[in-house]
Order: structure tokens, then C-alpha cells, then sequence
């Protein structure tokens, strides 16, 4: 992800990148479903509500690929994720400890 200052204006306020390397960002406040929003100059519109802490792709993150978060690579990329998307357990899962999943 681009760390230029252009690309930093062109995204939404409510989202937070907390490492020049990692390529999600922190939602600072929840986004609602079928909002428009701008990532790194890119509108995207979010397909479900999405609550604060949870993570977005800052950029396209390929099946195999890690998760990087804080500079350091948090989970590994299951299915492809496009920019915009939703990055949680339905798309990932932690290289670290087994990733548990209630059923509704």
C-alpha cells in the first residue's frame, strides 16, 4: 500500500492505518452497508455493516497471502479479498491459534 500523502488525503477519516506496511485499515467508526466510501483514491461500497476495530482491505490481498497489521502479519488470506472488503474470520485465519467460529 502507498504511504504518499495524496493517497492518505483520498481515504476515508473513519478508517486508520496503523503501518506504512500493512494493507488493512482500522475502521475508527462503524460503516453501514451500501455506504460509498474512498480508499486510497478507490470508491468502494461496503456490503454489510461493519463495527469499529473490525478491518478493511486497503488493497487486494490474494488467497495464501498474510494479513499485515501493526507491520507484522496477523492471519493468513483464505479466499481473495478485494479492496474495500471485510477482512474477519470468513476470509482468514490465524497462523497462530486455531480460529473458532460459532454457528447463529
Amino acid at each position: 500500500m502507498s504511504t504518499d500523502r495524496s493517497d492518505t488525503l483520498k481515504t476515508d477519516p473513519r478508517l486508520l492505518l496503523l503501518s506504512p506496511q500493512d494493507n488493512v485499515l482500522v475502521l475508527r467508526e462503524a460503516i453501514g452497508s451500501g455506504e460509498q466510501i474512498l480508499i486510497n483514491g478507490v470508491s468502494v461500497t461496503i456490503q454489510s455493516h461493519i463495527g469499529i476495530g473490525h478491518k478493511l482491505a486497503g488493497a487486494a490481498i490474494s488467497s495464501g497471502h498474510k494479513v499485515l497489521k501493526y507491520g507484522a502479519p496477523i492471519d493468513s488470506v483464505t479466499s481473495n479479498i478485494a479492496i474495500g472488503d471485510h477482512v474477519h474470520v470468513h476470509n482468514m485465519k490465524s497462523d497462530y491459534t486455531p480460529t473458532y467460529v460459532l454457528d447463529d
